[in-house]
């Protein structure tokens, strides 16, 4: 598998990208059911659960904030690439505000997905 530079990737609520994005997490994880029963003596039975996704971006401020509570549609960008792309509708959950003296006024928020996440296929 070939590597991959970040410096190509970004963020997009709706159509609007999110200029100064310097990072972005995503977390595409199902739930682990312990479907154990008297007949597996013991041993683990896992049942696959409910799917559940939600990151977090951070940057400069470079305008208002997003409202918490928001439903956005998100777009992560892995890169300029064709199929580097994560897309779903997400609520803002949290927003993070950081103000250093010798660095820039950062914003960051967290999200939680509604819905599907189409996940990069490249």
């Amino acid at each position: 598998m070939a590597r991959l530079a970040g410096y190509g990737g970004s963020v997009l609520v709706g159509t609007v990208a999110q200029t100064g994005i310097r990072e972005w997490t995503l977390d595409d994880i199902t739930t682990v059911l312990d479907g154990r029963g008297f007949d597996d003596v013991g041993k683990p039975n896992p049942v696959m659960g409910a799917e559940d996704w939600s990151g977090s971006f951070r940057g400069p401020k470079d305008g208002a904030p997003i409202a918490k509570g928001s439903l956005i549609g998100l777009s992560l960008k892995e890169s300029t690439a064709t199929g580097q792309l994560h897309t779903g509708s997400a609520y803002i959950t949290g927003r993070h505000f950081t103000v250093v003296v010798d660095g820039l006024v950062d914003y960051s928020y967290d999200f939680v997905g509604k819905g599907t996440l189409t996940v990069a296929t490249a």
